[in-house]
C-alpha cells in the first residue's frame, strides 16, 4: 500500500512539473512573440514561418517514434538507449545534409533569396534536437520532469534575451534564427548537465528493429498530422506574400494557444480516467460529457471574447501594422471553439480501445480538409480559413457517428451539452464588442472589455445555474478547504 502511495505521488509530481514546463514555455514564448512582433516587420515573420514549417516537418523524423518506444518498453536498458541515440544522431546528420543541399532550391521555389542562408543555419536545430531527444526520453522514463522544467525555462529565457536584443539592433530575420538556436542549444546543454545518462559504446540492430516495429506507426501518424497542420502555411508562402503568411500565422496563434491550454488542462487528465473505466460504458459516457461540458464552458467565452475585442487587442499588443490578422483571428476563434467536442469524443474512442476507428476518423478528417483547402486556394486566404472551419465542423459530425454507436452520444446530444455555454458566450461577446462604441482609448477599452466579459459570463452562469459552473465552483470550494 505504501509503495502504491509513493508511486502515485511520483506520477502526480511528474504531471505538475510537466504542466509547469509546457505552460511556462508557452507563456515565455507568447511574451517574446509579442515583443518581437512590435520590433519586426510582418514580412520577416513570413520568411521565418516558411523555414519553421520545413524544420517542423523534418523534426518528425528526428525521433522516428523511438523515444515513445523506449518509454513504452518496460525493460528498456542501456543497449536500447545507446542504440537509439546513435541512430537518431545519424538520422539528424543525414537530414541536415539533405536540407543544406536543398536550401537553394527552396529559396528559388519561394522566390526569396535570403531563405537559402536562413534555412541552412536554423536547420542546425535538427542536430541539437537529435542530441537532446534521448535526454527527454530518459526524463519521461524516470519522472525527472522538474529538471526538464528548469532546462526548458532557462533555454526559453536565454533565447528570448538574444532574440529581443538582436531585433532591437536591427538584425531582422536573423534575430528569430538566433532565438531558436540559443533556445534549443541552452536547453540541450542544461539537460546534459543535469541528467546523469550518457551514451555507451554499444549498438544493436536487433534492438533497434524491435523498437522501430512499434515506432514507425507513430512516425507515420505524426508526419501526416504535421504535414496537414502546416499545409496552409506552405501554400500561402508560395502563392501569396510573406506578409500574408505572417498575418495568417498571427491570426491563428492566439486562438490556438487558448485551445491548447484548455484542452491540455482537461483532456490530459480525463483520457487517463476514461481508460481506467473503459469497460463501464455508462461511466465513460458520463466522463466524456463532463469533459465536453467543462472544456466548452471554458473555451467558448475565451474564443468569443477574443473575437469581440480582436481589434483593440491587436493594436495594444502588436501595434497597427498587424491589424490585417484580425479577420483570420476571428475565424480561428470559431474553429477552436468547437475543439472540446472534437477532442473529447476522440479521447473516448481511443480509451475504449478502438484505435482502428480512431485512425479511420483521422484519415477521414485530413482527406476532407485537404480537399476543401485545395478547392479554396484560388479564392484567397480568407477562403482557405473558411475551408478549415468547414472541415472542422464536418469532422465533428463524422466523429459523432462512432460516438453514437459506442456510447450513445450522438451529435444532437453533443450540441446540447455545449449550447448553454455557446449562447451565454455570444451574449457576453455582444456586450464586450459594444464597449468599442464608447470611443475610449485602446488600452482602456481592452481593460473594460475583459472585466465586463468575465463579470457578465460569471453572473449569467450563476443566474441560469449552469451545470459546469456549479461543478467548477464546487471543485474550487473543496480546494480552498483543503488548503485552509
Amino acid at each position: 500500500m505504501d509503495e502504491n502511495v509513493k508511486d502515485n505521488k511520483k506520477v502526480f509530481s511528474g504531471v505538475i512539473w510537466r504542466f509547469g514546463q509546457v505552460f511556462g514555455a508557452q507563456a515565455v514564448s507568447l511574451i517574446v512573440s509579442i515583443i518581437l512582433a512590435r520590433l519586426l516587420e510582418p514580412e520577416v515573420y513570413g520568411t521565418i514561418a516558411l523555414v519553421t514549417v520545413i524544420v517542423t516537418v523534418l523534426q518528425v523524423f528526428v525521433d522516428s517514434g523511438l523515444g515513445v518506444s523506449l518509454v513504452q518498453k518496460k525493460d528498456s536498458d542501456e543497449l536500447d538507449f545507446s542504440s537509439v541515440f546513435y541512430f537518431n544522431l545519424a538520422m539528424c546528420a543525414v537530414l541536415y545534409i539533405l536540407i543544406f543541399l536543398a536550401a537553394p532550391y527552396i529559396a528559388r521555389f519561394y522566390e526569396i533569396e535570403e531563405l537559402c542562408g536562413v534555412v541552412r543555419v536554423i536547420s542546425l536545430t535538427l542536430i541539437i534536437y537529435g542530441v537532446k531527444g534521448i535526454q527527454q526520453t530518459y526524463v519521461a522514463k524516470h519522472y525527472l520532469f522538474k529538471k526538464m522544467f528548469l532546462a526548458t525555462l532557462i533555454g526559453n529565457l536565454g533565447g528570448a534575451a538574444v532574440g529581443i536584443a538582436m531585433a532591437y539592433l536591427g538584425f531582422g530575420v536573423w534575430a528569430l534564427v538566433a532565438q531558436s538556436l540559443v533556445n534549443a542549444g541552452l536547453d540541450t546543454l542544461l539537460l546534459w548537465i543535469m541528467i546523469e545518462w550518457r551514451p555507451r559504446a554499444m549498438f544493436s540492430f536487433t534492438r533497434l528493429r524491435t523498437l522501430l516495429a512499434y515506432g514507425w506507426k507513430l512516425l507515420a501518424s505524426n508526419l501526416l498530422e504535421t504535414l496537414y497542420n502546416n499545409l496552409c502555411a506552405l501554400i500561402i508562402g508560395k502563392k501569396y506574400s510573406e506578409e500574408s503568411l505572417a498575418f495568417y500565422n498571427r491570426g491563428r496563434q492566439f486562438p490556438n494557444l487558448s485551445a491548447y491550454i484548455v484542452n491540455s488542462s482537461v483532456d490530459y487528465v480525463v483520457f487517463a480516467a476514461i481508460a481506467e473505466e473503459q469497460n463501464d460504458r455508462e461511466r465513460v459516457l458520463a466522463m466524456t460529457r463532463r469533459s465536453v461540458g467543462i472544456s466548452s464552458y471554458l473555451m467558448w467565452p475565451v474564443t468569443v471574447g477574443m473575437a469581440a475585442c480582436a481589434e483593440p487587442f491587436v493594436r495594444v499588443l502588436l501595434t497597427d501594422k498587424w491589424l490585417p490578422c484580425v479577420p483570420y483571428m476571428r475565424l480561428f476563434c470559431l474553429i477552436y471553439a468547437f475543439y472540446p467536442v472534437y477532442t473529447a469524443t476522440l479521447n473516448a474512442i481511443k480509451a475504449v480501445g478502438r484505435s482502428d476507428m480512431f485512425l479511420w476518423l483521422e484519415l477521414s478528417r485530413k482527406f476532407i480538409g485537404l480537399g476543401l483547402i485545395i478547392l479554396s486556394v484560388r479564392y484567397g486566404i480568407m477562403a482557405m480559413v473558411i475551408a478549415e472551419l468547414a472541415a472542422s465542423l464536418i469532422s465533428m459530425a463524422i466523429n459523432s457517428v462512432p460516438s453514437k454507436k459506442l456510447l450513445d452520444y450522438g451529435l444532437v446530444s453533443q450540441l446540447g451539452d455545449i449550447l448553454p455555454s455557446m449562447l451565454l458566450s455570444f451574449f457576453m461577446g455582444f456586450c464586450v464588442w459594444s464597449v468599442q462604441l464608447l470611443g475610449l482609448s485602446d488600452i482602456l477599452t481592452l481593460f473594460v472589455q475583459i472585466v465586463l466579459g468575465v463579470a457578465v459570463y460569471t453572473a449569467m452562469s450563476a443566474l441560469f445555474r449552469l451545470d459546469s459552473f456549479r461543478y467548477l465552483l464546487g471543485v474550487a470550494k473543496r480546494l480552498v478547504k483543503r488548503s485552509a
